[in-house]
């Protein structure tokens, strides 16, 4: 395990392992007004003392009308600012840096949020995959910089909140993975068409944060390897390297009916088949990028996560589930103890409420 334990370089700091805690929201957890709560703390603060490195926090909303859920974490207010305050020096004091990952859900903002949902193009869907109607409307250029405003102000309030840096959420369908996607996006305009003005949205945002909080601030980016598919994957992630992008978190793109899980390689499925596709598409994009890459999905143990790294598959291996049931996940793993496992409920019971995990009786530090 002595590589999954090694120190690493992100932009102009260090990781102390190559243990990362991705993005997962806690359900039930935030305040009204997207407040941070001693509940959160307590959360991450787990998994900091846990021996995590880097700990990225859950999707947090840079403008009140893009929020995933009614309650979702913000960070378009000053107000929000104290909270990750108390947030970052929790987990700081254990060596782990922190991110936190600033979102905008687009298309996917619920109608309980707004009733204008906005897309990078009119997009209408009857027959959505989670049984549900979809339609919103195109952003103006006027207000897509207005949002990217809105990216940049929510990354500085993490600054001054002492936090390490920031993750866009260019994922799993939300706003920027919309812009990514030529199977939404059909704009045709400088935002739209080529792979290049598609990634613009999430290029200039970084331009815009740089500008703001200088070099020292980590700024990285959640990305689909299949935006539509790997070789549109592998683009994207080099417009980011471009852009100056400290790290990427690779994961899954649009999750429209359309949309396609990657194909794994023969030589991948032989030399490491213990891994699913959204895995193989993180080690294709490390391959054709400098900077640092996070893997992420389904990765349970440590043998799993070290032999990623060891294999020099990836710099940084994302372990979820894992750490939601055991907070000392990485700590045991470091001294080869027992890890408690996650059971694997499907659906996950935490979409409901943490607490209805069945494993939650048996973590320690939540609270």
């Amino acid at each position: 395990m002595n590589r999954l334990f090694s120190e690493i370089a992100i932009g102009n700091g260090k990781v102390k392992n190559r243990i990362v805690m991705p993005p997962m929201v806690c359900f039930g957890y935030t305040g009204a007004e997207g407040m941070i709560t001693e509940k959160n703390i307590g959360h991450y603060e787990a998994r900091a003392k846990g021996g995590v490195g880097l700990i990225i926090v859950e999707a947090t909303c840079v403008n009140p009308s893009g929020r995933l859920a009614d309650l979702q974490l913000g960070l378009w207010s000053d107000k929000q600012i104290e909270g990750f305050r108390k947030l970052a020096e929790a987990c700081h004091r254990y060596g782990a840096k922190v991110l936190v990952q600033i979102h905008h859900a687009g298309l996917k903002t619920p109608k309980s949020v707004t009733a204008d949902i906005v897309a990078p193009s009119d997009y209408r869907e009857t027959f959505h995959q989670r049984g549900k109607n979809i339609a919103a409307r195109a952003l103006t250029v006027a207000e897509i910089h207005t949002l990217q405003a809105d990216f940049a102000a929510a990354a500085f309030r993490a600054q001054n909140a002492g936090l390490d840096g920031v993750e866009l959420h260019g994922a799993h369908g939300y706003l920027i993975s919309q812009f990514f996607s030529p199977l939404v996006n059909k704009r045709l305009d400088e935002y739209g068409g080529s792979i290049a003005n598609r990634a613009r949205f999430a290029v200039e945002i970084i331009a815009s944060i740089r500008a703001q909080t200088g070099n020292d601030f980590i700024v990285g980016c959640r990305m689909g390897s299949n935006e539509p598919d790997l070789e549109g994957g592998i683009a994207i992630a080099r417009e980011l390297e471009k852009a100056g992008a400290d790290l990427l978190h690779v994961s899954s793109g649009m999750d429209t009916p359309d949309a396609k899980e990657l194909e794994i390689s023969d030589d991948f499925s032989a030399y490491a088949p213990n891994y699913n596709w959204i895995v193989y598409g993180g080690t294709q994009v490390k391959k054709n990028v400098q900077l640092p890459v996070i893997v992420v999905n389904n990765i349970k143990t440590p043998e799993q996560a070290n032999y990623l790294i060891e294999n020099k598959l990836t710099d940084f291996t994302a372990i979820g589930r894992g750490l939601l049931v055991d907070p000392e996940w990485a700590n045991k793993a470091a001294e080869n103890e027992a890890i408690t496992a996650c059971l694997g409920c499907k659906p996950c019971t935490r979409f409901k409420s943490v607490e209805s995990c069945p494993r939650f009786s048996i973590v320690k530090y939540d609270i």
